[in-house]
């Protein structure tokens, strides 16, 4: 009976057992083995080795070199004029005809009171001739040849001042000739044949009823509109500002504005090089208004692509540098401790490589240390990078980006 009992005891304790090791082997699952790291997707690109040209780009307008308007010098009806508009004049040529007739009478009344005046003078130093002999010979006294003497001198002052007269006659005579004094375009007339225009510049309707002027001179605070403007676009200049904090650069790399630098002009649309020209003129101040000083561009504008008034995009060339490393400005990245890039190396995996920048050109970081032509650095995808993590490219490696222009 004992024996039944043990026996029962030994084979409950088996079972027991048995199911403890039937339920340890259905609920208890090994731990699963940690998933590998998912590779990043990104664009990367070489290090380059390449020549880096160093501009600046702004905002210019072009202007004449020279611009003149063209004002008559003396009174009297404008009889002709000798241009056609929009046209090429070229110094000296005539551009237009004021009326001459009240001048030549001018200068004829002066050319007769000098003649006149000139026979009076000739007149009295033969006098003063005969009274010196006659005082030689004491038939008169020495206050009748200094009267004589003194006549003579102040008829030499009549003579000096009506050679004035004509001088002056000739003169206005000369400017009723209105010619062009510099080669240029001519542009839209500002005044018609058969108006009367004066010094000042004013114009009327009226025919010219008024005598001849003795004083040609311009006015320059005239308020007048002149005859015509006259252009000079071979060559043509490009003003354009710089931010003063570019001043000390330009000026070191233009030796002091002595050494021309070279500049392009750009269409504002199309980026089309429309001429190229050197920089040597700054002006003698900074806007402390706007933080910026002007310069001067002078284009030889053979092609004629620029005209006065035209918007352009000026690029002023400082510097070549010549065989540097160079990556895309979006592999440059700043941290807490400075400029990096991430350095895609063996096994795919990247590496933080602090970098310094010598110099940023539109889109092209000069690197002045910390990477190697060939090197290949990560351009998009860097924001869930870190040092050691597991890229895939999405692209072939290329070369670092074309140098842009700032």
């Amino acid at each position: 009976m004992e024996k039944r009992r043990r026996s029962r005891w030994i084979f409950g304790a088996l079972g027991l057992v048995a199911v403890a090791l039937l339920l340890w082997v259905i609920f208890h699952k090994p731990p699963a083995k940690p998933a590998p790291p998912k590779a990043v997707p990104v664009t990367v690109a070489k290090a380059a080795v390449q020549d880096v040209d160093v501009t600046l780009t702004n905002l210019g307008a072009a202007q004449a070199w020279r611009s003149d308007t063209i004002f008559s010098q003396v009174t009297g009806k404008l009889l002709s004029v000798n241009f056609t508009e929009g046209s090429d004049v070229r110094a000296g040529q005539v551009l237009a005809q004021v009326d001459p007739a009240p001048y030549r009478a001018a200068l004829m009344q002066a050319q007769g009171a000098l003649l006149r005046d000139q026979a009076l003078l000739a007149d009295a130093r033969l006098d003063l001739i005969r009274y010196q002999k006659l005082q030689k010979q004491d038939s008169i006294s020495g206050q009748q040849v200094d009267t004589q003497a003194a006549l003579v001198k102040q008829d030499e002052g009549t003579v000096l001042l009506d050679q004035g007269t004509v001088a002056a006659a000739k003169v206005n005579l000369d400017w009723c000739r209105i010619v062009a004094p510099i080669s240029g375009r001519a542009g839209v007339r500002l005044v018609d044949p058969g108006n009367l225009v004066s010094a000042g510049g004013s114009v009327a309707s009226n025919p010219s009823t008024t005598a001849a002027t003795s004083n040609g001179s311009s006015s320059s605070s005239s308020s007048g509109s002149g005859i015509v403007v006259i252009n000079q676009i071979e060559p043509i200049a490009v003003t354009f500002t710089l931010p003063e904090g570019e001043f000390q650069r330009v000026s070191q790399m233009s030796a002091g504005f002595s050494k021309p630098l070279p500049v392009q002009a750009l269409s504002q649309e199309s980026g089309q090089l429309l001429d190229t020209g050197e920089v040597s003129i700054a002006d003698n101040r900074v806007d402390p208004t706007t933080g910026t000083f002007e310069m001067k561009a002078r284009f030889p504008n053979t092609a004629r692509k620029l005209w006065p008034g035209q918007f352009v995009n000026v690029q002023l060339h400082l510097q070549t540098l010549k065989s540097v490393v160079t990556i895309p400005l979006a592999a440059q990245n700043q941290g807490p401790k400075g400029q990096f890039a991430f350095v895609v190396g063996a096994g795919s995996k990247v590496s933080v490589r602090p970098i310094k920048i010598d110099h940023v050109q539109g889109d092209t970081v000069v690197v002045k240390s910390g990477l190697t032509a060939g090197e290949v650095v990560v351009v998009d995808g860097q924001a869930t990078l870190k040092a050691g993590s597991l890229v895939k490219i999405a692209q072939p490696a290329q070369s670092g980006a074309k140098p842009a222009n700032s």
